[in-house]
């Protein structure tokens, strides 16, 4: 049968890059992109598009009755900074959208859903380095709660449903391509756009602030081999520790320098981001995902760094 595939919240940070992946794959009409704003990028003429609140079940409802899809990738949401100025419009979004996607899921027969989680689960007391699979989980975030909380509900409703949902708890995303979507990790975006044009840039983060990163081209590509891997080699249905590369603001000055020589690193004070920062792990430990569909990463920190400068570049 042929796949017909859902991204609801398609105009974010990932949803951008990976309609424009499942296209290549599916083919162009096979893949719906879905969100409440009209797309304001490459990808609008490319194939179908639907206005889409996911919020509003009924609405939402029209869409899976209109397109019946095997796969759904679930990406609306709002991230870190921008929840903590507006909590409970967070908690309905990430929670409340989910919901109602799982329901449909079932009504509809849904083959596979996809639903991001993010490191923002762990809390103060999580273990910082290589921090596990499996550990105290006490975010101090609305994101966080809302990332936890739908961990567990993709858990029950694969033990209670069957239905085969999946997930990974994404690091800090990097890219060229999208605009940062008000992450606590979105300096190690605006630090490339700021190098190249005025060749200095003021860190919300302090020089010693380590956390897991990852370039989008990996990201995407993992998320892709984890939904293509057979669900019996899928042990995890809460979701994936993921990880990539790990670096503090200095780290990634240092190699920008070696770019651009005269670029320098400042620092601003009293960020509240810099408290979700401290409660986030350092290192990631991702041996399950490595175990269960041969997850690796391509991008180290210096290919990352040179990709990132010649792309923006030339855009």
């Amino acid at each position: 049968m042929r796949e017909k595939i859902l991204v609801l919240g398609s105009n974010g940070q990932i949803g951008t890059e990976l309609v424009t992946a499942l296209r290549k794959i599916y083919g162009e009409d096979y893949v719906v992109a879905c969100d409440i704003r009209r797309p304001d990028y490459d990808i609008k003429n490319s194939g179908p598009f639907e206005f889409v609140n996911v919020l509003e079940r009924e609405t939402l409802n029209t869409i899976f009755q209109k397109y019946k899809p095997t796969q759904v990738y679930l990406l609306a949401a709002l991230l870190s900074a921008t929840g903590e100025q507006n909590p409970k419009l967070a908690w309905d979004l990430n929670m409340n959208g989910l919901l109602n996607v799982l329901e449909l899921a079932l009504v509809y027969k849904t083959a596979k859903v996809y639903w991001p989680s993010s490191i923002a689960v762990f809390g103060p007391n999580s273990p910082k380095v290589n921090t596990p699979q499996y550990c105290v989980m006490d975010p101090n975030t609305v994101y966080g709660i809302s990332k936890l909380a739908g961990e567990r509900w993709c858990e029950y409703y694969n033990q209670k449903y069957g239905l085969d949902v999946r997930s990974i708890r994404y690091p800090g995303l990097i890219s060229w391509k999208a605009a940062p979507g008000g992450g606590t990790t979105d300096y190690a975006i605006h630090i490339f756009h700021d190098a190249l044009k005025k060749s200095s840039y003021a860190s919300f983060l302090d020089a010693d602030t380590e956390l897991p990163m990852m370039y989008m081209d990996d990201a995407i590509r993992g998320t892709i081999e984890l939904m293509d891997a057979p669900s019996e080699y899928i042990s995890i249905r809460s979701s994936y520790n993921f990880g990539g590369v790990s670096f503090t603001p200095e780290v990634l000055a240092a190699e920008i320098k070696k770019h651009i020589p005269d670029f320098q690193l400042s620092y601003t004070a009293n960020d509240p981001r810099q408290l979700i920062a401290n409660s986030w792990p350092s290192s990631i430990d991702d041996a399950f995902a490595t175990k269960d569909w041969a997850w690796k990463p391509q991008f180290d920190l210096a290919k990352m760094t040179t990709d990132m400068l010649d792309n923006l570049k030339n855009k």
